[in-house]
């Protein structure tokens, strides 16, 4: 999305993302850099993956290519000492934080019967404890900033059986996410006033083209159906330019949130006429 003059800028204003090294976080770290932001970025990835693009330290030379300042700390979400550290390092280098966005997600879509235990904790180490985690880390400091904002990047609350048949434990672990920010948004949310910090989550409308997508079996043709993760970016950063208590306890989709802001055209973010429909979501 072009800057547009007068447009919400975040100069001073710093962003913390857990699992940023690439896909949805690194987008969302450009697009926030691209308006002045500063940007940290929590993610285990300090050396180059063989079949992953990208490290937690080429990701903030992005961001600071972009236009942010960015700051890498490598480290795990899982781990409370790791998530505490890199919440240290943000208040120090930039004096407190902003906004956080839990980004940082694993996926395993087996069969019950077929998941291993290991995959299962994974899940909900990452997804559910790892959101727990660095939010609740970063709460005092939340409090201290006007306009404070926590994006989780999680699906509104779809109780459609064929969802909740779909990956039960895929499904168990998102939803987990969800069900934090909206019981945080009762718990700290934001009010009128401007006191408070508002929780919301975001969730893609159809497939988005990262590693994850190019991964799968049938990929190369899911790649030619999925959305660039820019849409995802945009509209985080249309969210979080807005008042917290605005956005307080809602699960937004991306489209949605562009088409409101005045974007007519998606086509720009690719996935052809027909863009695979994003899980969790009913396409009618």
């Amino acid at each position: 999305m072009a800057i547009e003059p007068g447009e919400p800028q975040f100069a001073d204003r710093t962003l913390v993302i857990s699992g940023g090294s690439r896909g949805i976080g690194l987008a969302i770290a450009l697009g926030a850099a691209q308006r002045g932001a500063n940007v940290v970025l929590l993610a285990k990835t300090a050396e180059p993956h063989p079949k992953l693009p990208g490290t937690v330290h080429t990701a903030v030379a992005e961001v600071e290519a972009a236009g942010g300042r960015g700051l890498a700390v490598v480290g795990d979400v899982r781990k409370e000492e790791d998530v505490q550290r890199a919440v240290d390092a943000a208040v120090e280098r930039f004096g407190g934080i902003d906004v956080v966005v839990n980004n940082a997600s694993a996926i395993s879509t087996e069969r019950t019967e077929d998941l291993s235990a290991k995959k299962f904790d994974l899940m909900m180490d990452i997804n559910v404890r790892g959101t727990f985690l660095l939010t609740k880390a970063a709460l005092p400091h939340l409090q201290k900033s006007g306009n404070a904002q926590v994006l989780t990047i999680s699906p509104p609350l779809n109780m459609n059986p064929h969802w909740l048949g779909a990956h039960p434990s895929y499904t168990l672990s998102k939803y987990g996410m969800t069900l934090l920010s909206l019981g945080w948004a009762n718990e700290y949310g934001a009010a009128q006033d401007g006191t408070g910090i508002g929780f919301s989550c975001l969730w893609p409308q159809t497939y988005i083209a990262t590693s994850a997508v190019t991964n799968l079996s049938a990929g190369d043709e899911l790649v030619q159906r999925s959305r660039s993760a820019d849409i995802m970016a945009d509209a985080a950063v249309a969210i979080l330019s807005r008042l917290a208590a605005e956005v307080n306890g809602e699960c937004f989709i991306d489209a949605d949130v562009l088409t409101a802001s005045g974007v007519t055209d998606l086509s720009r973010y690719g996935g052809g006429d027909d863009p695979m429909w994003d899980i969790f979501l009913d396409k009618s």
